[in-house]
């Protein structure tokens, strides 16, 4: 009975046994390691802010691909509306009574007021994000101050593009509208808080230049090519999805912004109005 005990047991009389050998089994465990996005994440970041010292300004660069791929927040254009949506709200009406009164405020003040009123909008509004659209379906978008000229977006192509050497222009749509002054700066010329300008070669018709060769691209040089999505990986919260529409006009003034925070609504347009 004793030796079947002796044997039934061991481990009870050498508990430290497992132990050991678990501390053991532990210590074999590869060390901790960063994720690999997290890693991805960090050389995109440090790629893109050596870009952003070399160039003057942050960048962000998208294939047409890789940018279609960017869920938007926008509602698609055949997605329905649930019929309460096009109920009058108090929200709503307090909206429209307030934008007439606005209205009818700025009968009465003088030039000095206005201007003042203008002052103070321009003030709040110090970012404008220009985005430059290419033939060949890359997508430049770059970080500018509201009181920087025109002419700062010009320069900075003139360092990314791939034939610097051949003329450029860039110009608006719909309709199609060449950007002529380009010693307009941002705020004033309506690309507040962020834009779309599209890219064109300015190659005289007959120019032995103007080829197919140089139409079909690339637009970019390699470089810059190289930075296609990074941004995505280095901040892909932050992404600006809602600017993929060109955002042409002013900001809102504060108490048009305000009511329409606080009725936290997704569109723009009134729950009453129905097409």
């Amino acid at each position: 009975m004793e030796a079947e005990h002796y044997q039934a047991g061991p481990s009870l009389l050498w508990p430290g046994t497992t132990r050991r050998r678990k501390r053991d089994e532990d210590d074999d465990e590869p060390p901790h390691m960063d994720p690999p996005h997290d890693a991805e994440a960090h050389h995109a970041a440090d790629k893109l802010k050596a870009v952003a010292q070399e160039l003057g300004h942050e960048i962000r660069v998208f294939s047409g691909e890789t940018f279609a791929a960017i869920p938007s927040k926008l509602p698609g254009a055949d997605q329905e509306e649930d019929d309460d949506f096009y109920e009058l709200q108090p929200a709503d009406y307090f909206n429209l009574i307030s934008n007439r009164m606005a209205e009818q405020s700025k009968m009465l003040k003088t030039r000095k007021m206005r201007e003042a009123e203008l002052a103070a909008q321009r003030a709040k509004i110090t970012k404008a994000v220009m985005r430059v659209r290419f033939p060949d379906g890359y997508i430049l978008e770059a970080d500018f101050l509201s009181s920087e000229r025109i002419h700062s977006l010009v320069d900075l192509l003139l360092k990314v593009i791939a034939r610097p050497d051949l003329p450029f222009y860039l110009y608006t749509v719909p309709p199609k509208k060449r950007i002529q002054d380009t010693s307009q700066d941002f705020y004033t010329a309506g690309f507040v808080p962020g834009a779309n300008v599209y890219f064109s070669y300015d190659l005289a018709k007959g120019s032995s230049v103007n080829t197919d060769d140089v139409k079909s691209g690339p637009y970019l040089c390699e470089e810059i090519r190289s930075l296609n999505g990074l941004s995505l990986l280095s901040k892909p919260a932050s992404q600006p999805v809602d600017s993929r529409i060109n955002s042409s006009t002013h900001q809102p003034n504060e108490s048009q912004s305000d009511s329409a925070a606080a009725t936290n609504k997704k569109p723009n347009r009134p729950k009453w109005f129905k097409r």
